[in-house]
């Protein structure tokens, strides 16, 4: 990395750092924006009842098909129905009762998933300060863990569909969005875009749809639209409590600053404190909310709680 480019890294994240706004104990960063009368706010925005899902299966076909990297969920059956079929009495148990029984093993952040306050460090640091040694291969993330956020990601969710808002179905793979390009959409979206503090903002680049009808291709690490890194300011500023994307990696890619590797990750997660999410599915909510014209809706999307964790697979669910 450039001396240049780490600069500028630097400065921004020191000058959008939240630590301690919350308090030196803080482990649940801009999550702390959405309040109890943030809550109900949300709740009023179910006008129909419908339940739309943003997250992919957790099978063999999901996007990690880049060697070397992450890879898809593995599916076993530790018990089955031939378990009952090889003897009269199954396992053993009375009556003819029998049962199936399975597990898997995954990669937290293969599928949909957030990314939690412990993924990433700047400068060996991680959110409010807290040690990149925090996170151990024993205990996991001692500070910062996923856990504390099991009942917090309820709040209202605001959708920017870019792509169609540029009359789109893709953006380009390498495309920087921009606050231009932000503002442009909320005002093409209208009033229901408007971002607020404590919403959820996702974010459609249509490379999702593009990899469900086409193959996954190089999706998971590769070329791909995405948040420039001139956006930092805007995600702070608009005091939002979650930001997820269509995308692998949230932000474009090839990155813009020279030698970097997602610096915008650098900013948002460890300095801002900012719950980030990725690999969304968000073309039937594209969908739904081009044909009647309300971008906003009840989101519901807390992750597993999984002790030590960094990140988890979840099911974001739009309520309207």
């Amino acid at each position: 990395m450039s001396d240049t480019t780490a600069q500028t890294i630097h400065e921004t994240a020191d000058r959008l750092r939240n630590w301690g706004r919350w308090g030196e104990a803080d482990q649940l960063g801009t999550l702390n924006f959405i309040t109890p009368e943030k809550i109900q706010e949300a709740a009023s925005l179910v006008r129909t009842g419908r339940v739309i899902s943003m997250g992919l299966p957790y099978d063999s076909r999901g996007p990690q098909v880049r060697p070397g990297g992450r890879s898809n969920p593995i599916h076993a059956m530790v018990l089955s129905g031939a378990d009952q079929a090889v003897s009269d009495d199954g396992l053993g148990l009375p009556h003819g009762i029998g049962f199936s029984d399975d597990m898997i093993t995954m990669y937290l952040q293969c599928g949909t998933q957030w990314d939690g306050l412990a993924h990433c460090f700047d400068r060996g640091r991680m959110y409010n300060g807290f040690a990149a040694a925090d996170v151990t291969s024993y205990r996991g993330a001692v500070s910062n863990g996923i856990e504390h956020m099991k009942d917090r990601v309820v709040t209202r969710g605001v959708l920017l569909d870019v792509a169609r808002a540029k009359d789109q179905e893709m953006l380009a793979p390498g495309y920087a969005i921009t606050v231009d390009d932000l503002d442009a959409t909320i005002e093409a979206q209208g009033p229901t875009s408007t971002v607020g503090t404590g919403d959820a903002v996702l974010i459609r680049t249509g490379q999702m749809d593009h990899c469900l009808a086409n193959g996954w291709g190089t999706y998971a690490g590769g070329d791909a639209p995405g948040l420039s890194f001139w956006t930092a300011d805007w995600l702070h500023d608009s005091e939002i409590a979650a930001l997820a994307t269509d995308t692998w990696g949230a932000e474009v890619r090839p990155n813009e600053l020279e030698g970097s590797f997602q610096p915008l990750h650098q900013v948002m997660i460890p300095n801002i404190g900012l719950l980030v999410g990725e690999i969304f599915d968000l073309s039937v909510i594209g969908e739904v909310c081009a044909q009647d014209g309300i971008y906003d809706f009840l989101f519901v999307c807390p992750p597993l709680e999984i002790t030590g964790a960094v990140g988890s697979p979840i099911t974001p669910l739009a309520i309207r």
